[in-house]
């Protein structure tokens, strides 16, 4: 199994990377990735996509010892579930002990949760993004009007994640990725002359040629930007799996 991951900065954002992305493992031969991307409209949404981050890396880890102790293994909906569950949780005590507003809280969230020996697995978008699988592209566009996890942390759990309708189960994965909408601005960021740029999706989250380079995603997104003269404006942070 490869793991490949990338986060830039965009070249509108000037002091943060308001994306962020973790890799896990949340038990025996499960695999735990996540994208966060902040609202630019939201106050220090920086923060809100790390803290999410650091959350699911935390839940993975008491999920993994869990199992452990436990000598039972979870089936991937079920963690899927339980890790939202802990997070929601840990979300909502981490605002109150902090006094945190809503606009302080906002951030898109794809996550993964993989049986990486059977290779399959649960997905879900929670707002907007893109979620790749062996060739077919899920792209979740809500029209810049994401409905962030921050907006619901008054509510119940149960009744809130009954409603998600942005989800997949996917029972044989070779290959995905998860990715914020960033990949969709790509831009000239000079009048020099390059060549013809090619697809840019396709050759980040499905060309192969260079899958055992340790920085794969790194080297792509080097060649993109002297071969090509593109770079995004947006913030970009990718995740690719291949099992």
């Amino acid at each position: 199994m490869k793991i490949h991951t990338t986060l830039h900065i965009g070249s509108h954002h000037i002091n943060y990377c308001e994306d962020y992305l973790v890799t896990a493992e949340p038990g025996k031969g499960k695999l735990l990735c996540a994208v966060m991307d902040g609202c630019s409209m939201g106050i220090d949404s920086y923060f809100a996509a790390t803290l999410t981050g650091k959350i699911l890396k935390q839940v993975a880890k008491e999920l993994a010892y869990k199992e452990f102790a436990d000598q039972t293994p979870v089936a991937p909906a079920v963690l899927m579930k339980l890790i939202l569950q802990q997070l929601f949780e840990k979300l909502k005590s981490i605002r109150n002990q902090l006094d945190l507003k809503r606009n302080e809280l906002l951030n898109t969230l794809i996550l993964a949760v993989i049986d990486t020996a059977n290779k399959s697995g649960e997905f879900i978008c929670i707002g907007d993004g893109v979620i790749h699988i062996d060739g077919t592209l899920y792209d979740y566009d809500q029209q810049n009007k994401p409905d962030y996890i921050g907006y619901h942390l008054t509510e119940d759990f149960e009744n809130w994640y009954a409603n998600q309708q942005q989800r997949l189960s996917v029972s044989v994965i070779n290959d995905f990725s998860l990715v914020t909408d960033g990949i969709y601005t790509f831009s000239k960021f000079d009048h020099k002359a390059y060549d013809p740029p090619g697809n840019i999706a396709e050759y980040l989250l499905v060309d192969g040629d260079a899958n055992s380079v340790e920085n794969m995603l790194h080297q792509k997104m080097i060649e993109i930007k002297n071969n090509w003269g593109l770079a995004p404006t947006d913030d970009l942070a990718i995740v690719r799996c291949i099992l």
